[in-house]
């Protein structure tokens, strides 16, 4: 069974559940499904680990573990040693599973019970074929127990569609998870393996469609968006000849109060870096210097009042607000003026906290931009409770706040009146200051060139995050800086 590239859409574990419905329903049994899948996986384990010759299978109760069965006749037929640790016993098996560990049992496959009491000790490698897509909730406390001991066994894994104890649906850990090296997934990507903490215990995703018909795909509707590098380039076509500043926009990043130079200088290098054609700043007299050092192209001007603003918001396209703003009355006054006007906005920092405080109404035409700190405030949370599902979180924040919301974090997302998408791309070396501000003048930049909001917002993002990747690949994560970003950007918006 072949291995293809990771698609770019993402589902739910109800629209999985739904696609392996269509796919039965168009003429493929669900045997024969369980059988591509359990031979995907045994393939894929002996790529990645062919010294393993006595596999531990661990095998739950449902279609999961009925993967699990397949894996363990096909070692058996190899001439491998395979044992199933069982969380049930045949007899409360039923359907497709109880079909395929009848063939493993008559197949001379050695099985066992599988409990706290009974482990797989001695075991090189374990193949989670427990829990897969269906938990909901909460794990009863004699899994969480043992999905703990499973996992501090330390060996290596490779799961069967979602490690165990891992929601597909929020990528949340249900109480326990047992970490994967390797996550082998079938039909449909769920959502879960690239957001929340589902990147951290899936390891390397590989996808195996089990030649599933396109015709399954497009019954779907709505599924969650992963933009590739394509997407980028067809949404930012190649300039015209005669194209001048005036074509892509001018964009104005309203921030800097005292003592925050940095962030609103980081935006709009950014935004210039990205292909606006004009980019002023509004900010203390204090940081004209500094700012003019660092990027003479840019427009800095004082602005201690609205009176001083209202030129500069004249000749906008775009404006970015909140980098560096502040909370005090320099920085209300201006957000408060800002949102008067039927620009494009971009908010993030200072903007959306103020924003939680003053309970201002929805608006189509921004974007906000929250880590989960800031999305917790703005729906009157916390960081914790937005982390546990990430889904939820950014539904709310578009439903509440309208717009486009992008929530920051390990798969961020973004909600748009056009869809849900997820940026699978990025490392932990983001994980500095300034890294938002030049996301914030990325997205400035791509809206001032004409790129609609949830599209500037995604592809931004994705940008983004590629241009960390391409920095890390060169120079390492530890010690990434935000402006580290400002070379490869532009490599990324230029399809290079």
């Amino acid at each position: 069974m072949a291995m293809a590239p990771l698609p770019n859409r993402l589902y739910s574990a109800a629209q999985t559940r739904e696609l392996d419905r269509l796919a039965i329903a168009g003429g493929v049994s669900g045997a024969t499904l369980m059988a591509r899948a359990g031979q995907a996986a045994f393939d894929l384990m002996l790529q990645r680990w062919p010294e393993v010759r006595e596999p531990a299978i661990l095998c739950g109760a449902g279609n999961n573990g009925g993967d699990g069965y397949v894996v363990a006749r096909l070692a058996q037929e190899a001439g491998l040693r395979p044992v199933v640790y069982q969380w049930r016993p045949l007899d409360r098996l039923g359907g497709d599973a109880l079909a395929m560990a009848e063939a493993a049992r008559d197949a001379g496959v050695p099985m066992q019970p599988l409990n706290l009491d009974n482990l797989p000790l001695t075991a090189p490698l374990l193949v989670d074929g427990l829990l897969g897509t269906g938990i909901s909730g909460a794990l009863r406390d004699d899994m969480r127990a043992l999905l703990q001991a499973l996992d501090a066994l330390g060996k290596p894994v490779l799961a069967l569609d979602v490690p165990s104890g891992l929601s597909a649906d929020s990528g949340a850990s249900a109480g326990a998870v047992l970490s994967a090296d390797c996550t082998i997934t079938f039909i449909g990507v769920n959502r879960g393996l690239l957001t929340g903490v589902g990147p951290c215990h899936s390891g390397q995703l590989v996808f195996s469609g089990l030649n599933v018909d396109e015709a399954v795909y497009q019954a779907i509707p709505d599924p969650v968006w992963r933009p590739t590098p394509l997407d980028l380039r067809r949404w930012l076509p190649r300039r015209r000849r005669d194209g001048h500043k005036g074509h892509y926009g001018h964009v104005l990043v309203i921030g800097g109060d005292h003592g925050f130079a940095g962030a609103p200088s980081m935006s709009a290098q950014a935004a210039a870096r990205c292909g606006a054609g004009l980019v002023s700043l509004a900010t203390r007299a204090e940081n004209l210097t500094a700012v003019l050092a660092r990027q003479p192209e840019i427009m800095a001007r004082a602005v201690e009042d609205v009176a001083e603003l209202e030129p500069l918001l004249e000749r906008a396209t775009v404006v970015a607000v909140g980098p560096g703003l502040g909370t005090g009355e320099w920085g209300q006054t201006l957000l408060k003026r800002a949102l008067m006007t039927d620009l494009p906005l971009v908010l993030d920092a200072d903007a959306l906290n103020l924003l939680a405080d003053w309970g201002v109404d929805a608006n189509d035409h921004w974007v906000l931009t929250p880590h989960p700190g800031e999305a917790g405030r703005l729906l009157g949370s916390d960081s914790a409770t937005v982390q546990r599902d990430r889904f939820a979180a950014v539904e709310a924040l578009a439903s509440r706040y309208g717009g486009t919301a992008l929530l920051k974090g390990l798969g961020t997302l973004v909600r748009g009146g056009d869809g849900c998408a997820l940026i699978s791309d990025g490392n932990p070396g983001m994980g500095s200051g300034g890294m938002g501000d030049v996301l914030t003048g990325v997205i400035a930049a791509l809206l001032a060139q004409g790129v609609p909001p949830y599209l500037a917002a995604t592809l931004g993002a994705m940008a983004h995050a590629r241009a960390a990747d391409r920095a890390a690949a060169e120079h390492g994560e530890r010690g990434l800086l935000a402006t580290d970003l400002l070379p490869p950007l532009r490599w990324e918006l230029n399809g290079k």
